[in-house]
C-alpha cells in the first residue's frame, strides 16, 4: 500500500472530529459524541452524549461557523471536566471526591441560586473566560505590542501603513501562538494529552482510508491532520491580518482593540469556511494553505502508545452510524 498517497487522497473524507481529554479523547459524531477514558485499572468507559442541535445559522455560511466553534467549546469543556472528575474520583487516596469534604459558604450560595443548572452555568462561564484569555493573548496583547514597537521605537505615524501595521501584529500573534505550544509541551501531563490527540487523528486518517480500526492498522498513519483545531487557529491568525487591515488604523488604541473584538466572530466564521473548503479540495495550492497548520501540529500531537490507539478506536466506533454518507465533509 502506497501509504503516502492514502493519506493525501483519503477515499472518504469524514466530518468526525475530536478533542483529546485527560487519559481519554472525545470522538463528534453525525448523532452524537463518545467520550472513552482509560481508568487507573486498565478499563475503558465509554458514555454517549447527543450532539448540539443545528440552528437556524446550521447553513449560514460564516454564521455557522462562529455559532458552531462556540458549540463546540461548550462540548469539549463538558467532556474536560468529565474526564477531570473521573480522575479524581480515582486518585491515590482512593477516597470518593466530595467525601469528607463540606461545601464552602459560596458553593452553598450557588446551588442556591442556580440549583440543577450550576454545572451548565459554570461550564458557559469556563468558555466565556477562555475566550477572554484568547482574546486578550492572541488579539489584544499583539495589537498593543505592534502599536508600541512600530509607533515608540521606530516613530511610524499613527494611522500610516496600515498593512504593516498589521501584518507586524500578526507575527506578534503566530510567534505568541508557538511560545503557548512550546512550553505547554513541556509540561508532563499535557505530553499525555498530545499522544491522545495524536491517536485521535491516526484513528481518522485510518477510518478515512477505508480500513479496519486496529492498533496496528492506525499505528502505520500520521499523527497530523489537517482538518485539526490547531491548522483552523493557524488560519483565524493569518485571516485576522487580511480583516484588521481592512479597518485601518486608528489614533486611538481602545478603538483598535474594540474593533479586534467586534469584528473576532467574522474572522471565526471566515476562517471555518476556508477550513471547510479545504477540507474538501486536494489541490496544490490547499496543500500550501494546510502546510503552516500541519508543521504546528508537530507541538500538539505527539505518537501514541497501543492502549491510548485502543481508547481512540472505542470512541469512534460509538460515534459511527450505519450510512457513512451521514459523516461525509
Amino acid at each position: 500500500m502506497n501509504q503516502n498517497n492514502n493519506i493525501c487522497k483519503p477515499k472518504h473524507k469524514t466530518s468526525i472530529g475530536g478533542q483529546a481529554l485527560i487519559e481519554g479523547l472525545m470522538m463528534i459524531g453525525p448523532e452524537n459524541a463518545a467520550i472513552a477514558i482509560r481508568k487507573p485499572d486498565g478499563e475503558i468507559i465509554v458514555e454517549k452524549r447527543p450532539t448540539p442541535k443545528k440552528s437556524v445559522f446550521s447553513k449560514v455560511p460564516i454564521a455557522r461557523g462562529a455559532v458552531g466553534l462556540f458549540k463546540q467549546m461548550v462540548l469539549g469543556f463538558k467532556a474536560l471536566m468529565y474526564s477531570a472528575e473521573f480522575v479524581d474520583l480515582e486518585d491515590d487516596t482512593g477516597e470518593e471526591d466530595g467525601e469528607n469534604q463540606k461545601p464552602s459558604k459560596i458553593d452553598k450560595f450557588l446551588e442556591k441560586v442556580f440549583g440543577d443548572k450550576l454545572q451548565d452555568v459554570l461550564i458557559y462561564f469556563s468558555v466565556i473566560l477562555s475566550l477572554f484569555f484568547s482574546v486578550g493573548l492572541f488579539m489584544l496583547l499583539p495589537n498593543f505590542l505592534s502599536e508600541l514597537v512600530l509607533t515608540k521605537l521606530f516613530e511610524f505615524e499613527k494611522g500610516s501603513k496600515v498593512l504593516l501595521y498589521n501584518i507586524f501584529e500578526g507575527f506578534i500573534r503566530v510567534f505568541l501562538f508557538f511560545l503557548y505550544l512550546y512550553f505547554a509541551s513541556k509540561l508532563k501531563d499535557i505530553k499525555r494529552v498530545w499522544q491522545y490527540h495524536g491517536s485521535e487523528h491516526k484513528t481518522i486518517h485510518c477510518y478515512e482510508n477505508g480500513e479496519e480500526l486496529t492498533v496496528e492498522n492506525i499505528k502505520k498513519y500520521p499523527t497530523a491532520h489537517p482538518r485539526c483545531g490547531t491548522s483552523f487557529l493557524f488560519t483565524v491568525m493569518i485571516v485576522s491580518i487580511l480583516i484588521f487591515s481592512a479597518t485601518g488604523r486608528h489614533d486611538n488604541i481602545l478603538i483598535n482593540l474594540l474593533i479586534r473584538i467586534i469584528l473576532l466572530p467574522l474572522v471565526a466564521g471566515i476562517s471555518s469556511e476556508i477550513t471547510r473548503f479545504a477540507g474538501r479540495s486536494d489541490s496544490k495550492i490547499v496543500g500550501i494553505i494546510n502546510a503552516p497548520g500541519l508543521l504546528f501540529q508537530k507541538f500538539t500531537t505527539s505518537e501514541p502508545d497501543e492502549e491510548q490507539i485502543e481508547v481512540a478506536i472505542e470512541a469512534m466506533k460509538n460515534v459511527l452510524v450505519e450510512d457513512r454518507e451521514a459523516d461525509k465533509w
